[in-house]
């Protein structure tokens, strides 16, 4: 799948038109890169890009465990991974 370059705003842009940009960045599921002195200095996205990425993470962190488990020998039933997954998605 090809990702598109992300948005790419100055930071003297963004003191500009602030209230503009936030709008703009919490309607898109997509990331602006604020650059500063012509270098990426930080990225916006929005606040359910944000959850929905914090979510992701956890997801990956509890699979690499589950395979440092399964090498170590030790194993869990499906239906107890299955219902640590839907408790830590029930707690977003």
């Amino acid at each position: 799948m090809f990702k598109a370059v992300p948005k790419i705003i100055p930071i003297s842009e963004l003191r500009q038109g602030v209230a503009g940009i936030v709008r703009e960045i919490s309607s898109s599921p997509d990331p602006v890169v604020i650059t500063q002195r012509g270098r990426a200095a930080v990225v916006m996205v929005s606040a359910e890009s944000y959850q929905r990425s914090q979510n992701e993470l956890e997801i990956l962190k509890l699979l690499a465990a589950g395979e440092k488990e399964i090498a170590a020998g030790e194993t869990v039933s499906m239906e107890d991974v299955f219902a640590e997954a839907d408790k830590i998605l029930a707690e977003r």
